[in-house]
């Protein structure tokens, strides 16, 4: 692919942690100076979609807790991190960034409207967008490949805690096969958990390929958008 015009990014929640704190603002900051920095270079309009794990996911909840109650706090993490990005992005002169949430809570962001999300993005505007799809059982994932179709993206970049798509996790197995591209529907059939099966099909059925890299390597992100997908994995439906 080339010349991307616009591209929705996944960033994991456990981005803005470190050893000692769930909530690091020294990560929100390197983070927000990486995006500034690859809009200013690129001039590409950016979408990003936060995770929550550094706070909170609802499937770590006991089995005896109401699963949709967990759900629902673990959207409100992603929210956190929401407003944390955005504080980075203001302060370090993004200053037209908009915050929208899938839950309303309209003191603190805009309600998502995928119209409003086009328009602000088209307008040079970075939209951060937070609370997942508002709805229980769907994963951040999910979120991502939702907003992706609404918001015309052209392509997913997913920051993951590996350098790409194995056939099995690299951190437990050193034979560990990396793929340099897939199809959807070997993501499928293989059960890569790179992404979870319900983003895959959504992925497939609007024709979006994703790009997944290594989230330490956020730097590299000017890289990809000029055409440079050599240290990840593309998955789209193009390949045999």
């Amino acid at each position: 692919m080339a010349n991307i015009k616009r591209a929705i990014l996944k960033l994991s929640g456990e981005l803005f942690q470190d050893k000692s704190e769930n909530i690091n603002f020294d990560r929100y900051n390197d983070v927000a100076k990486h995006l500034i920095q690859v809009q200013k270079q690129t001039k590409i309009e950016l979408a990003v979609v936060v995770g929550g794990g550094n706070i909170f996911r609802g499937r770590q909840a006991d089995s005896s807790v109401d699963h949709t109650e967990a759900d629902s706090m673990g959207m409100m993490a992603t929210i956190i991190n929401g407003i944390g990005l955005r504080e980075a992005l203001v302060r370090n002169g993004a200053t037209d960034t908009r915050l929208m949430t899938s839950i309303s809570i309209p003191q603190i962001a805009e309600p998502y409207i995928r119209t409003k999300g086009r328009h602000h993005l088209g307008h040079g505007r970075m939209v951060i967008v937070a609370g997942g799809l508002g709805m229980p059982n769907f994963s951040t994932d999910s979120a991502v490949a939702q907003f992706a179709s609404e918001l015309q993206c052209e392509i997913i970049f997913k920051a993951s805690t590996t350098d790409g798509v194995y056939d099995s996790d690299p951190r437990k197995n050193s034979s560990a096969k990396k793929y340099s591209e897939l199809t959807y529907q070997q993501a499928l059939d293989q059960r890569l958990e790179v992404m979870d099966r319900t983003a895959f099909a959504m992925c497939e059925k609007s024709e979006i390929p994703i790009f997944v890299f290594d989230i330490n390597d956020l730097h590299k992100l000017t890289d990809i958008i000029d055409g440079d997908y050599s240290f990840g994995t593309m998955i789209d439906g193009n390949h045999k």
